[in-house]
């Protein structure tokens, strides 16, 4: 299969490395065929988000350009992969090459689970890892299982089960130890703008989302999405907490702890 990488901004820019754990993932489950198209650019979400549609447009009609002819398209970041699988249809009317990407776009996590069906990862993590679902990935993607549609301890038995795709392929990380955290789908706080236009509260949503890993124990964070880990990592290392960041794809891959 011919796989495309769509590398977020901010992943480019700033965290190269959860990129190129993409793609040691990739080729270490026979994915031999991986392209990086140097034309890629941002998918328009920052700007969506603050309603500025007319400078979206452009940005989601050069992406279908793009990656259009791909197999699959393969990014390590929930939010930009909802971007263009949920939010992209209002630019495209009865457009083909739109209505065939959207169904293969793939955040990295359900891509692992979903099509390739990944069984395990032979590099162990030894550490205790806190996960925090990202919004974007958890709401809207489905990527890990949300509190409202998990029943309460005296609700009746449904027969169905809220399963998480990203704890999932954790728990096939050798001598890994997930904790367990009192509000596990919680926002963050950094909803990209919102953290420039709300800054005080935003600070504040961060800094729960950092003591409830701290109180579980974790010594690393972990998420599908840079941006929430970046807006996270700030705060504690303000704060000087000893507590971790690291993308999934980096523990996936087998990358050590990070170090100060």
């Amino acid at each position: 299969m011919r796989i495309a990488l769509f590398i977020p901004c901010y992943v480019d820019q700033f965290f190269p490395q959860i990129g190129t754990a993409t793609v040691e993932l990739l080729e270490h489950f026979g994915c031999t065929e991986i392209d990086f198209p140097d034309a890629q650019t941002c998918c328009g979400q920052p700007m969506a988000n603050t309603g500025c549609l007319d400078d979206t447009r452009p940005l989601a009609e050069k992406f279908v350009d793009i990656f259009h002819g791909y197999d699959h398209v393969v990014s390590p970041s929930g939010s930009c992969v909802s971007m263009v699988r949920n939010h992209y249809s209002s630019f495209f009317h009865s457009d083909k090459r739109f209505d065939a990407l959207k169904g293969k776009t793939w955040e990295l996590c359900e891509f692992l689970v979903d099509v390739l069906n990944v069984q395990q990862f032979p590099n162990p993590f030894p550490h205790r890892v806190g996960l925090h679902s990202s919004c974007h990935g958890l709401r809207e993607l489905r990527l890990d299982a949300c509190s409202e549609l998990s029943p309460g301890p005296d609700a009746p038995s449904t027969g169905i089960v809220a399963k998480s795709k990203v704890k999932h392929l954790l728990s096939l990380v050798p001598e890994i130890e997930l904790v367990e955290l009192n509000r596990p789908d919680e926002c963050c706080g950094f909803g990209g703008t919102f953290a420039v236009a709300e800054e005080g509260v935003s600070l504040l949503m961060g800094r729960d989302r950092v003591d409830d890993h701290l109180q579980a124990g974790a010594e690393v964070m972990t998420a599908t999405d840079a941006s929430c880990l970046m807006h996270l990592e700030g705060i504690m290392s303000r704060r000087g907490d000893q507590l971790r960041t690291m993308h999934i794809a980096e523990i996936l891959a087998g990358r050590p702890i990070k170090t100060v």
